[in-house]
């Protein structure tokens, strides 16, 4: 038998990750989210993983969409990480963008910008596995935001 919720949510908060903002567009309209679940995956091929609960407007967009941005977050963006984190169809109003080679909308201000085709998709439980062959990686000095134990962390 599983563990519950609530150990396994307390278990996972001691994982210290990196904090992203997953991005793509469909039909015109930008989709983004807040993403810890985020990995590089392969070189050869450069691939990298994000995982997308099913359930939200993100998910679809991505998989009709066929390309997702990840946007790796400077320590100084805990206010964007929050604005995507939430469930407003306002996250992009006033929202520094830039568009990448497939379109994607990606956060300015970022240490790091991938742009990816979708390559793959997998279940996870309640979530998608999308596998993104990278097409573009864009990087700039500076630390990155920080998750654990429920809130941001700097690096020492």
């Amino acid at each position: 038998m599983p563990i519950d919720d609530a150990r396994f949510k307390l278990a996972m908060s001691h994982f210290a990750s990196g904090v992203t903002v997953v991005t793509t567009e469909h039909e015109g309209t930008p989709y983004g989210m807040t993403v810890a679940s985020f990995a590089s995956l392969s070189l050869h091929p450069p691939l990298v993983l994000v995982c997308i609960e099913k359930g939200v407007k993100t998910h679809d967009a991505i998989a009709a969409a066929g390309s997702f941005g990840v946007s790796v977050l400077a320590d100084a963006q805990n206010d964007v990480s929050g604005r995507f984190a939430s469930k407003s169809d306002e996250k992009f109003a006033g929202m520094k963008t830039r568009r990448g080679e497939l379109g994607t909308p990606l956060i300015e201000g970022s240490i790091c910008t991938l742009e990816c085709r979708v390559h793959d998709q997998l279940s996870g439980g309640d979530h998608t596995i999308f596998v993104g062959e990278v097409i573009d990686a864009r990087t700039s000095e500076g630390e990155p935001l920080v998750y654990y134990r429920s809130g941001y962390r700097k690096l020492s």
